[in-house]
């Protein structure tokens, strides 16, 4: 369902000790925010819905890193014996994000009119995913809420912080080659059509280096806005490929998983989910079947989903596990060993939470080594661009020179 947004509600009332008090509160309604006042004891006078500034402040967005701390302090609140509906008014009101105190009085609400709060989570996909509903939904019906929500925040910082070692290995690069690129730009654009208005003077033939770059700079010059309008169309066509193409992202997907190393950090990555989330949810009681659907769109990688998916449908008709996982051929030997063991054994669980620990140290390690890696290749890659523009400007004053 799409994300309900709350209004801003003006309201004046009598307390219950006959004073006059006004205030405003967020509500779906005039209804719910009249009953809700009288709730708490306020004979109300009337509530207005407020008019929203045609130029108000933009609101910041919910991240995952705030549905993180939210499912900590929840957990943490229920472990103290505070009710369910207090805790969310607790957090909501003493959080920074007003999209995101939004959103949490919008669950507390729903509490209140009797809704579960896996019913209430569910009304928010974009920030509680199936994986998340799944855990409360266990939480709820065994009666230990608190202990899986301190899981579920537990699972929810360590996949955030596996997202940030992704990025931490795909930014570095991607930065230096766009920053190359606007260099080389500017070099064109500007300081190599000062070279050639020096060199018009020379009277002699230039180096083809030279005439190759200062054909390069005319062609920028003249049809810089088809290059401007072809990346802008190549973008537009990438993303929505990406959004629609089942396809493309298999393509896509694959080809990524094959780059020289990223594509190992990548592979390491989507295992590392894969354990941490079937770890979360076989340790909540999750029946594996269903715990596999909801891993399936936690690795991260369309490949490793429709593998998870595929493991999922014969672990329904009475394979193990491990076999499963085996015939998928993605699946690092030692993790199949560790998956038969946990089998064997009764605690799947705590195995494939140590695959978890050992895979995403393993990222932790190679995202280091491909930052050490990198940082010589990228010396050579700007010398190579910046470094053989300016060559490419100097090579005809090097040939006077030795002419005279």
């Amino acid at each position: 369902m799409p994300k309900e947004t709350l209004d801003l509600f003006a309201w004046e009332g009598i307390d219950r000790n006959g004073a006059r008090i006004k205030g405003e509160l967020p509500g779906r309604s005039e209804a719910l925010v009249k009953a809700e006042l009288r709730r708490q004891g306020i004979k109300v006078i009337k509530a207005k819905k407020k008019a929203k500034p045609l130029f108000g402040p933009r609101k910041k967005p919910i991240k995952p890193k705030d549905i993180a701390v939210f499912s900590r302090q929840l957990a943490t609140m229920l472990s103290a014996g505070v009710p369910l509906v207090q805790a969310f008014d607790i957090v909501g009101r003493g959080h920074e994000n007003p999209s995101m105190q939004d959103m949490l009085f919008a669950i507390k609400a729903d509490i209140e009119g009797g809704s579960t709060l896996r019913e209430s989570l569910a009304k928010f996909p974009e920030h509680f995913d199936e994986l998340f509903c799944n855990l409360v939904n266990a939480g709820e019906q065994a009666g230990v809420l608190e202990t899986l929500l301190h899981k579920v925040a537990d699972y929810k910082e360590k996949t955030e912080s596996l997202k940030g070692k992704i990025k931490k290995a795909l930014f570095y690069p991607t930065a230096v080659i766009v920053v190359a690129v606007i260099v080389t730009t500017i070099l064109l654009l500007f300081v190599v059509p000062q070279f050639e208005e020096l060199f018009r003077g020379f009277g002699a033939d230039l180096p083809a280096f030279t005439r190759m770059v200062i054909d390069l700079s005319k062609w920028l010059q003249e049809w810089w806005y088809v290059l401007l309008g072809v990346i802008a169309a190549v973008g537009f066509v990438f993303v929505r490929l990406k959004r629609r193409s089942v396809a493309f992202n298999h393509m896509l997907d694959r080809l990524v998983l094959k780059i020289p190393i990223i594509g190992v950090i990548l592979n390491k990555a989507a295992v590392a989910r894969f354990a941490r989330t079937l770890s979360t949810m076989s340790a909540a009681g999750v029946p594996l079947v269903e715990a596999l659907q909801s891993v399936a769109g936690a690795t991260g990688n369309v490949i490793y989903s429709d593998a998870v998916l595929h493991i999922r449908d014969e672990v329904a008709t009475g394979h193990q596990l491990q076999l499963a996982m085996r015939q998928a051929n993605l699946f690092p030997n030692m993790v199949i060993q560790m998956v038969a063991i946990g089998e064997e054994s009764g605690s799947l669980d705590g195995m494939l939470a140590k695959v978890a620990d050992f895979f995403e140290e393993e990222v932790d390690n190679a995202v280091d080594a491909l930052s050490s890696l990198i940082e010589p290749f990228i010396m050579a890659f700007l010398g190579i661009v910046v470094g053989g523009l300016v060559v490419a400007m100097y090579l005809p004053i090097f040939k006077l020179g030795s002419v005279v």
